[in-house]
Parts: C-alpha cells; sequence; structure tokens
C-alpha cells in the first residue's frame, strides 16, 4: 500500500477532478466540510482506523445516486476501482465501500445494513453539513436545480415515505426539512456529532419561524 499520506492527497486530487461542475451542494466543497468534520470527530472520540475515515469521507458522494438515476452501484464501483489503482488494502477497501453503500439517509425508513464506528463518524460529518447554514442552503440549491417551488401550503411533508418515494419526491423544498433535516439532530450516532448538531438545529428552526413570518406578512 501506498503512503497514507499520498493516498490522501491522491483522493483529494481525485475527487476534486471528478467532481469538476456538479451541482454546488453536492460537490467538492461539500466533500471538503464532509472530510474536515469527519477527521475532527474521529480526534474528539478518539475512535477509528482514520485512513477509513478519510477515504470514506472524501469518496462518500464521488458519484451520489440522485445525479445517476437512482444508480446506487455507481459510486462504490468508482471507489473501488481508484482505490485499487492506489494499492489499498483489500480490508480497507472493503470497508469504505460499505461506507458509501449505507451512509445515505433514504428516507430514514430502512435498516442499515452495515455498522462501524468509522461510518457512524462519517455519516454524523455528511449529516452536520445538511443542517444549520449550510445545510439550507444546499438544501434550496438543490431545490433549485431540480426547479422545486419553494414552499406550497397546501403540500404537507411526508414523514413516511419508502426509500423509493423519498428519492422521486418532488416536493416543495421547505418540506425538506421536516422529511429530513430537522429529523438528523436525533440521529446522530457520536457523542460530538449530537453536541455540534444542537446549534445548527437551533438556528433551522429560527430560520423556519422566520421564513413563515414574511411569507404570512407578519413582521
Amino acid at each position: 500500500m501506498n503512503d497514507i499520506k499520498e493516498i490522501v492527497d491522491n483522493t483529494i486530487a481525485h475527487v476534486k477532478d471528478v467532481l469538476q461542475g456538479a451541482e454546488g451542494g453536492h460537490d467538492f466543497f461539500h466533500i471538503e466540510r464532509v472530510y474536515k468534520n469527519a477527521m475532527k470527530i474521529a480526534t474528539k472520540e478518539e475512535k477509528g482506523n482514520l485512513l477509513v475515515v478519510a477515504l470514506g469521507a472524501l469518496l462518500h458522494d464521488i458519484a451520489d445516486s440522485k445525479f445517476h438515476n437512482g444508480d446506487e452501484t455507481i459510486g462504490p464501483k468508482k471507489a473501488k476501482v481508484f482505490l485499487e489503482d492506489q494499492k489499498v488494502d483489500n480490508e480497507t477497501i472493503t470497508h469504505v465501500i460499505k461506507i458509501i453503500e449505507n451512509i445515505s439517509f433514504k428516507g430514514g425508513n430502512f435498516e442499515q445494513a452495515f455498522k462501524s464506528i468509522e461510518l457512524d463518524i462519517v455519516q454524523d460529518a455528511d449529516r452536520l453539513d445538511a443542517i444549520g447554514a449550510i445545510g439550507i442552503a444546499r438544501c434550496f440549491n438543490y431545490g433549485g436545480f431540480k426547479n422545486r417551488a419553494l414552499y406550497d401550503p397546501e403540500i404537507k411533508p411526508n414523514l413516511n415515505m419508502s426509500k423509493e418515494e423519498y428519492k422521486k419526491s418532488t416536493a416543495p423544498t421547505i418540506n425538506h426539512f421536516y422529511e429530513k433535516l430537522l429529523l438528523l439532530k436525533d440521529k446522530m450516532n457520536t457523542n460530538s456529532g449530537k453536541l455540534m448538531a444542537e446549534q445548527r438545529h437551533e438556528y433551522m428552526e429560527s430560520f423556519l419561524q422566520q421564513f413563515y413570518n414574511e411569507w404570512n406578512a407578519e413582521i
């Protein structure tokens, strides 16, 4: 296996190249933020294999199924080919692939097929980037990308969607706060992740209150 720093540096360069021109909420800057938060959580928790955490974070959205007709196999395949080219050992590759396959929210109503502290850490880091100020920005950016309405009082959030219903949803962007973003605080895995999520969650709640006040001409 190549030197660990060299592998991480090569992975960063590779992901940056692959995600050129990606939608703003799922571009390299998203990857970079998830990577930094994952390493921060791993350090605070003093748990997990740091190489697996780093590679899992950097490669978790190498081919997000949302942008590949819902195909969830492309990301793992691309990551595997790259890691094999980097001479990463099979055990590490298998673990990273499992993280990529199991990290997504997918509506929240499903049983995760794989568990590890490394997945917990990367998943928390990814979820942190879906909430707070950046989470709000990403949410509306993606809603605009999909040409969705900002809000429609007549269309209520659906909290009981199947994985397939969640993937195919065309609901207004505000609904996504209730169908995913506001649920993430209580789905954090690590103590560090839970603490980091608290303030971001409160910020989203205050944003929504301001949004409704302005929508209803109350302020």
